[in-house]
């Protein structure tokens, strides 16, 4: 996925660039223009916007970034994302630009693009949905961690006015764990006590995470349904 979307940014003109699935439907008239509106009040053009998907209203979905701010982060999507989380990527990066004092990110609740998901009840669960896996990304994402640390970076010091740090692609962090132990520490180290990230945010994703590798290991499954 992260290929593809990044095929696509190859050849956009714009300078909106917006992800979309073939599983959205915008239900807003005038939405393009609510999106220039976004863009033309921050003179740096550096931002992430979202609207309302009336699925998960707290994550980015269909994220949505100016010219500028995917140039800056050099690889806003990266390849390394087969499937998920992409979204969440660049709203964890955005959340760091938050920590550090600049709220970048415009949710727009009134605007609708539908996501038409299967667990909405709109949809199948198609072939597409089955050949990734529902955990397929997780490694992925948490790996990531420092790819999002450098863009994150480079963002802070462009809306400061200050030379752009040389981009280097980051290494990645394995994340394998084979117990809930082992995932409990890794998630604490990496996640909880990432001070990057606003306390709020690195607590959910810490919950979050731990209930996705309760939920994806059989012995775990066979215990909560019991």
């Amino acid at each position: 996925m992260g290929e593809y979307n990044s095929a696509c940014l190859a050849k956009a003109k714009g300078d909106i660039i917006v992800l979309a699935n073939d599983d959205m439907v915008i239900r807003t008239a005038g939405w393009d223009d609510r999106l220039r509106q976004v863009h033309a009040e921050l003179a740096d053009a550096i931002y992430l916007t979202y609207c309302n998907d009336c699925f998960k209203k707290g994550v980015c979905t269909f994220p949505i970034l100016s010219r500028r701010t995917c140039e800056l982060l050099v690889d806003p999507y990266p390849a390394e994302y087969q499937g998920a989380f992409i979204d969440t990527h660049l709203f964890d990066l955005f959340k760091r630009l938050q920590k550090a004092g600049y709220d970048r990110i415009r949710y727009l609740d009134d605007v609708v693009f539908e996501h038409l998901h299967f667990r909405t009840g709109h949809a199948e669960r198609d072939a597409t949905y089955l050949q990734r896996g529902r955990f397929a990304g997780d490694a992925t994402y948490l790996a990531m961690a420092p790819e999002r640390s450098v863009g994150a970076a480079r963002l802070l010091n462009a809306i400061r006015n200050e030379p752009l740090p040389p981009y280097e692609k980051a290494g990645l962090r394995q994340y394998a764990p084979v117990w809930l132990f082992d995932a409990v520490i890794y998630l604490t180290r990496f996640v909880l006590f990432d001070r990057e990230l606003p306390l709020r945010w690195r607590s959910y994703v810490w919950c979050r995470f731990i209930g996705r590798y309760l939920a994806s290991h059989e012995p775990f499954k066979r215990f909560i349904l019991q």
